[in-house]
């Protein structure tokens, strides 16, 4: 099962839970989900770029409340380039979708780690 979890190492930067958790129930399982990873992940000519997937992804991590993640994204984000306005764009995009509840929630810790990481 190395192909396809060595190739998501180095996407992701690191192992995707669910694809450890696949793996160990059973390695033709893990290595399905790992091919499911790499499809959605990969550089497509005229897709979107990493940055925007990683903004709709963060969006989505806010709209469900979700900060672990939300703050794991934005690492990713910055390394990708995205600006302040763009992250606010998909935080605001997240109180949309998520409702404004999630959005006081999430933002309380979001908003101090964008400060941390220079955006």
């Amino acid at each position: 099962m190395t192909g396809n979890t060595e190739e998501i190492k180095q996407v992701k930067g690191s192992m995707p839970k669910a694809i450890k958790m696949a793996k160990e129930m059973d390695d033709d399982f893990g290595q399905g989900l790992a091919g499911f990873y790499k499809a959605i992940w990969k550089d497509r000519e005229d897709g979107l770029s990493m940055k925007n997937k990683h903004l709709i992804v963060f969006a989505i991590a806010c709209s469900k409340n979700n900060t672990n993640s939300a703050k794991k994204i934005l690492v990713k984000l910055k390394k990708h380039g995205a600006t302040r306005a763009e992250v606010l764009d998909a935080m605001m995009m997240a109180a949309w979708t998520g409702g404004i509840q999630n959005f006081t929630d999430i933002s309380t810790d979001v908003l101090p780690e964008m400060d941390k990481l220079g955006y």
